[in-house]
């Protein structure tokens, strides 16, 4: 998967270091998303579970005329009621 991030001006890093996100985790989550849907603009919102057991919400922009490309604007831990609401989402899926 060929996957672009958003780097910030001030660090020249990835934003999502500002949330202790590494780059196989958002990957994880875009391979196997619990839930994707639209978001602002073109952007879209992944939440998933990693490998390691985290539950990440991923805000992206796919790369429409390469399905396995995407430009990462951000990834953040989900944590509390999110987290439970997402987990509650699921469990009533099924899944």
């Amino acid at each position: 998967m060929n996957l672009r991030f958003y780097i910030e001006p001030e660090t020249d890093y990835p934003h999502m270091y500002r949330h202790g996100v590494a780059e196989y985790e958002v990957e994880d989550v875009l391979l196997d998303p619990g839930e994707d849907r639209p978001s602002r603009g073109n952007a879209r919102v992944a939440i998933g579970q990693t490998r390691s057991g985290r539950y990440l919400r991923v805000v992206y922009v796919p790369d429409y005329d390469d399905p396995d490309s995407a430009f990462i604007v951000t990834a953040y831990e989900l944590r509390g009621n999110q987290r439970t609401a997402y987990r509650r989402r699921r469990k009533r899926r099924g899944k």
